[in-house]
């Protein structure tokens, strides 16, 4: 492709690049007062960069960069969720900061900046472009997960996030340094070309290490240890970001790494996902059963449906590509939902109150907000007719279509585990003494996501005829 094609087809890492560097300036000029300019001119860069999606060259534009970056379908999918999530956190995070004093400029900044590299990881044909799109994602996060200086739990968080970040960083890189030292290439296809003529005990190795460091940017076990703590510590709609968006970039780069360089050794990396998918369903369901924090719990959640979405992939094949992909659409749905419910849990000064237990007799105090964390709950846990029951029902019959009928049974067994705890959270809003009631906020734009996420949970078979063509062509561009 002529040099003038290949930009088009960065076209949405071009917009938010720059839009990151002129709103750093304005950042720097204007202060903090400047706080709401940039994270509205923040969001009106990342829809910009969303519309640029639709262009030919973006979504179809092949390997580009001597074949460091691919531009696909299956790209444009993940970025158009990556890009939505992040307008969604941007958009909510005035009201949660106003009140602390905590909202700086360069918030909404670190966040664009965040999205540059998770759309450079989904576009990832090399390994090169694999790391550095992962580094500045993870680093634009650690400061992220550090934002409120001031407070213990923000600053402890960031500190945990960036020394276990730095070890899978390490052993990310041990992995990727040993299948290029035993095939001899960096680039994706070569590695894959490598590995067709058989799999050496060093390639091996390296494709363990290599799999072991993405499992923690999903949080997936025995890489999940971070996860409860940084989502507990971290200011809420920091949380609900590295709910959603890193999620479904680190998910969409492991699927690509797995099917575009391992998948002639998927007999090797299929054994290591099932184990991923199952211990991680398994913790994450049981581990959330005792948790009184809602952030920690929604931790916990998090690592339960990163192990479903797993078994899509487990199945190795363009339908569990799909599956994978139409989840993680309606888990962004699901996670920016709920933890706008959370946001809205305040105690009648205003501060953040994060305890399962006062969430009790929100049904009489605020009905509205109690029935939009039920039909979360209730999706969350699988339950039909609501989407998420939609999301585990693709997993699991691509599962079966592979022959992985044990596999889909044991996640089918292991989803009424976690189903408990959900519904636990539905019990204590509707069935539970009242507590002390939360103070009333009136936020258009809260409720108005809230709203939006609740009719897409509700009504989301109506999109089926969208999403089923959309991840179904993202998933054919990868095969």
């Amino acid at each position: 492709m002529h040099a003038l094609g290949a930009f088009a087809s960065v076209l949405p890492e071009i917009v938010l690049t720059i839009a990151g560097l002129l709103l750093m300036l304005v950042a720097a000029f204007g202060g903090d007062g400047s706080s709401r300019l940039v994270s509205w001119l923040s969001v009106a860069a990342l829809a910009i960069a969303g519309l640029l999606l639709a262009h030919p060259a973006v979504h179809d534009g092949g390997t580009i960069f001597d074949s460091l970056y691919r531009a696909d379908a299956f790209a444009a999918f993940a970025k158009a969720l990556i890009f939505a999530a992040a307008a969604a956190c941007i958009l909510v995070a005035p009201g949660f900061f106003d009140r602390s004093g905590g909202l700086r400029a360069e918030f909404p900044v670190l966040i664009l900046l965040a999205c540059i590299g998770m759309a450079m990881m989904v576009s990832a044909a090399d390994f090169l472009t694999l790391y550095v799109g992962l580094e500045l994602n993870s680093l634009s996060s650690y400061v992220l997960a550090s934002f409120m200086r001031k407070d213990v739990r923000s600053a402890e968080a960031g500190l945990k996030y960036f020394v276990l970040g730095a070890l899978a960083s390490g052993i990310l890189l041990y992995g990727m340094s040993l299948l290029y030292g035993f095939t001899g290439t960096t680039d994706f296809t070569g590695v894959a070309t490598a590995l067709g003529s058989s799999l050496s005990t060093g390639e091996l190795f390296g494709l363990v290490f290599a799999l072991a460091g993405l499992a923690f940017k999903i949080s997936a076990v025995p890489m999940h240890m971070w996860t409860p703590d940084v989502y507990e510590g971290a200011p809420t709609p920091v949380t609900a970001f590295f709910g959603s968006a890193p999620k479904v970039a680190a998910m969409a780069l492991i699927v690509r790494f797995a099917i575009e360089a391992l998948g002639p050794a998927a007999g090797a990396w299929q054994q290591i996902v099932v184990f991923l998918a199952l211990a991680s369903i398994l913790l994450g369901a049981v581990a959330a059963i005792g948790q009184s924090n809602i952030k920690r719990l929604m931790a916990y959640s998090s690592i339960n449906n990163v192990g479903f979405a797993l078994i899509g992939l487990a199945a190795g094949t363009a339908e569990g590509v799909a599956a994978v992909m139409s989840y993680m659409a309606i888990y962004v749905a699901m996670t920016i939902g709920s933890f706008v419910c959370i946001l809205q849990m305040k105690d009648k000064d205003g501060n953040p109150v994060e305890t399962i237990a006062s969430l009790a007799g929100l049904s009489q105090s605020r009905p509205g907000l109690a029935a939009a964390f039920a039909i979360f709950m209730f999706s969350l846990a699988g339950i039909p007719p609501l989407f998420g029951f939609w999301a585990k029902f693709l997993v699991f019959d691509a599962a079966v279509g592979a022959g992985m009928t044990a596999l889909a049974a044991i996640g089918i067994a292991a989803s009424v585990i976690g189903a408990f705890y959900y519904l636990k959270i539905v019990k204590t809003i509707y069935f539970d003494e009242p507590a002390g009631g939360y103070g009333e906020e009136r936020s258009a734009i809260d409720y108005g996501l809230i709203t939006l996420c609740a009719l897409v949970i509700v009504f989301g078979y109506l999109l089926n005829p969208v999403l089923g063509q959309a991840s179904a062509a993202a998933a054919a561009s990868l095969f």
